[in-house]
C-alpha cells in the first residue's frame, strides 16, 4: 500500500518539507482555488506538479476534481461543463496523473457540528452530534420537514441546544457546518443556505442518481481513453443532510454505481470513516465485494451513538474494524498487482497542532501518529 497525504496547496499551513520528513511518498491535492465548473488549466497542474516533485514527492491523486452544482441538480445547459470536466482531466493525464477523486454530495462536502470536540486521553477531534444538527435544521434554518428527519432524542437535545446558545454559539455551529467545503468555494450564510437548498426543491433520490449516471457517461469513456480512474466518494456523513438525498452511503448505492457505466475506471474510493458511520454497513465486507473497482483509501474510524452522533476515534479504536479491511486490501492488492494509495484519513489535533491553523481534521502531528498506527497493521499483516 502506497503511502500519500493530502495536501491543500496555498491553504495550507503544512509543508511538503514536514510531509517528507513523515517518509511519505505521495501527494493527495488539487488546485482548491479554480471556481467549480471551470477547466483546470495544464500549465497550473504542471506547476502544482513541479512544486511537489521538487520536494522529492510525487503527485498520486486529485482530491477533488469537484463536480458542478449544476450537475448534480440537472439544470441549465451541461455540456459546457462535461466539456470542461473532459478537458481537466486531459489536462492531468498529460502530467501523468491518473487517480482522480470526486464526489456528488449535494451542496455540503462532509458535515460536522464540532471541529474541536475534546478527545478522551487529550487533544480534539471532529464530532458530529446529532442534537446540534437538528437545532441548525430545525431552529436556525427553519427547513420543512427536518423534524421527521431526527429521532426524538436528538430533536429534544437540539431543542435545548438552541433555547441556551448565543447568537456567538450558533455563527459557531454554522461556520462549522460550511467548514467542509476547502479552499476557496463559497461559504453561505442562513439565507444563502435556504437559497442554495430552494435550488434542489423537489430532488428526489431517484433525480440524483439519474444525473450521476449522466455525468459518468459523459466522462467515463473520456477517462478510459486517457487511463484515468475516477473514484467517487462516499458520503460523510452517509445520510440525508438538510433534507436532500444522499446516494453514495451504503453497498447497495455502490453496486448501483458501478453497474450504471460499467467500465474499470467508474470506480470508489474506500473511505472506512463514512462508509463505517452508517449503521448498517459491514466496511471490510464492502472492501471484499467492491475490491476490483477501489482506486484509492482513506482510512479512519470513530465512536457512533445511537442517536446517529459520532466523534473520530484514533485510528487503533473506534467502530471500525480497520484490521479486517486492511487485510481484504492486501489480498485486493495481491489480485490485481497494483500498490493503492492510501492515506490516514483525518486525525486528531495533538500536541503542538493548536500552534497553527489547518484544515479541519488536517493536522500533521495527529495524522503522523495514524500513519505510525496504519503502518504498523500493514507491517504485521504483510
Amino acid at each position: 500500500m502506497r503511502e500519500t497525504w493530502r495536501w491543500f496547496g496555498e491553504f495550507d499551513s503544512v509543508t511538503l518539507t514536514e510531509f517528507t520528513q513523515t517518509e511519505a511518498v505521495g501527494i493527495v491535492s488539487a488546485l482548491h482555488a479554480i471556481p467549480y465548473g471551470e477547466v483546470w488549466p495544464q500549465d497550473a497542474i504542471a506547476a502544482r506538479r513541479a512544486e511537489i516533485e521538487a520536494a522529492g514527492l510525487t503527485w498520486d491523486v486529485v482530491e477533488s476534481l469537484p463536480v458542478h452544482e449544476d450537475i448534480k441538480r440537472g439544470t441549465g445547459n451541461l455540456e459546457p461543463l462535461f466539456a470542461n470536466y473532459r478537458t481537466s482531466l486531459k489536462h492531468l493525464a498529460a502530467e501523468g496523473i491518473k487517480t482522480v477523486c470526486y464526489n456528488f454530495m449535494p451542496i455540503l462536502d462532509w458535515t460536522r457540528t464540532d471541529l474541536a470536540a475534546p478527545a478522551p486521553r487529550g487533544g480534539t477531534c471532529l464530532h458530529f452530534d446529532a442534537a446540534k444538527m437538528a437545532a441548525f435544521e430545525i431552529h436556525m434554518l427553519g427547513r420543512d420537514g427536518a423534524e421527521a428527519d431526527y429521532p426524538s432524542d436528538a430533536k429534544t437535545g437540539g431543542t435545548a441546544w438552541f433555547e441556551t446558545s448565543t447568537e456567538a454559539d450558533r455563527a459557531e455551529l454554522l461556520a462549522t457546518i460550511m467548514a467542509g467545503l476547502p479552499g476557496a468555494v463559497e461559504r453561505y450564510d442562513i439565507a444563502g443556505q435556504r437559497g442554495v437548498l430552494d435550488s434542489y426543491a423537489g430532488r428526489t433520490h431517484t433525480d440524483l442518481r439519474a444525473n450521476l449516471k449522466r455525468f459518468l457517461e459523459e466522462v467515463i469513456p473520456t477517462a478510459t481513453d486517457l487511463g484515468i480512474n475516477l473514484c467517487i466518494h462516499p458520503d460523510d456523513p452517509p445520510r440525508n443532510i438538510l433534507g436532500l438525498p444522499r446516494i453514495v452511503s451504503t453497498a447497495e448505492d455502490i453496486a448501483w454505481i458501478m453497474g450504471a457505466v460499467d467500465e474499470p475506471a467508474n470506480g470508489l474510493t474506500l473511505c472506512t470513516g463514512s462508509l463505517g458511520s452508517h449503521p448498517t454497513n459491514d466496511v471490510p465486507a464492502i472492501t471484499r465485494a467492491f475490491g476490483d473497482r477501489i482506486h484509492f483509501v482513506h482510512l479512519r474510524t470513530f465512536a457512533k451513538q445511537p442517536d446517529g452522533s459520532f466523534s473520530e476515534s484514533a485510528h487503533l479504536n473506534g467502530d471500525v474494524d480497520l484490521v479486517a479491511v486492511i487485510d481484504e486490501l492486501l489480498e485486493v492488492e495481491s489480485k490485481r498487482d497494483v500498490d493503492l494509495p492510501f492515506r490516514a484519513d483525518h486525525g486528531h489535533a495533538l500536541l503542538t497542532d493548536d500552534q497553527r491553523t489547518f484544515q479541519p481534521g488536517y493536522t500533521l502531528v495527529g495524522r503522523l501518529r495514524g500513519l505510525a498506527e496504519l503502518r504498523g497493521i500493514i507491517a504485521a499483516l504483510s
